[in-house]
C-alpha cells in the first residue's frame, strides 16, 4: 500500500505520470486486441482454451509476417531471449510475436501501413487476412507454440513501419553477405 505522502513520478514536462501494473497493461491490451475479433466473446474463449485467438487484420492493426531466418540474421543469433531483446530495441518496443511451428515472426503495425514491396519471406497481412494471435500473457517460449517476444506496451502501441522496413532490409543484407550468425559464431569461439 502506498502512502498518501509518497512522491508521484513526473514526466519531463513536470506532469504526474500514471504507472500501471503489468497485469493492468495486459488486460487493456487484451481488450484492444479483441476489438479486431469477428466475435469478441468467441475470441476470448479461444484465448482461455488454447491461448490463441483468430483476429482480423486491417482494422485496428496490420501484421508483417517475417520468416525467422531473416530475423535471426538481423539479430545475429538464434537464441530466443537475445532475439527478443534485439527486436525490442530495433523496433523501439513495438509488439512482435512468433509462431514457433511455422518459424515466423509477426510484427504489428498500424492498419494504414501501405502494402509496399517486400523481400521474399516477408508479407503484409492487411484487410481480408486473419491471424492467430496469442493472448497478451503468453510471453514465455517454453510454455507455448506462439508467444510475444516483444509484448505490447499498451493498447494501440504498434511498431513503426519504417523500423520494420529497416529490420527486414538489414536481415536480408546479412543473409546475402553470409554474415547471418557471425556474432553468435564469434561468441561460441570465445566460450
Amino acid at each position: 500500500m502506498t502512502s498518501l505522502n509518497a512522491p508521484l513520478p513526473f514526466d519531463s514536462n513536470g506532469r504526474p505520470v500514471v504507472v500501471h501494473s503489468r497485469h493492468e497493461r495486459e488486460l487493456a491490451v487484451g481488450h484492444w486486441l479483441l476489438s479486431a475479433a469477428p466475435d469478441m466473446h468467441e475470441a476470448r474463449d479461444q484465448w482461455a482454451k488454447t491461448g490463441i485467438a483468430l483476429l482480423r487484420c486491417g482494422g485496428v492493426f496490420t501484421a508483417v509476417r517475417i520468416q525467422a531466418d531473416i530475423v535471426q540474421a538481423a539479430a545475429g543469433t538464434e537464441k530466443p531471449e537475445l532475439i527478443g531483446a534485439f527486436l525490442a530495441e530495433a523496433l523501439q518496443g513495438g509488439p512482435v510475436f512468433i509462431d514457433m511451428s511455422s518459424r515466423r515472426y509477426y510484427v504489428l503495425v498500424p492498419a494504414s501501413t501501405p502494402a509496399g514491396r517486400w523481400v521474399p519471406g516477408v508479407e503484409r497481412l492487411g484487410s481480408g487476412s486473419f491471424l492467430g494471435v496469442p493472448c497478451p500473457q503468453r510471453t514465455e517460449p517454453e510454455k507455448s507454440r506462439s508467444y510475444w517476444c516483444v509484448p505490447m506496451d499498451g493498447p494501440g502501441a504498434l511498431c513503426s513501419p519504417d523500423a520494420v522496413t529497416l529490420l527486414v532490409s538489414y536481415g536480408s543484407h546479412q543473409q546475402s553477405t553470409g554474415q547471418c550468425l557471425a556474432v553468435e559464431a564469434k561468441e561460441s569461439d570465445r566460450g
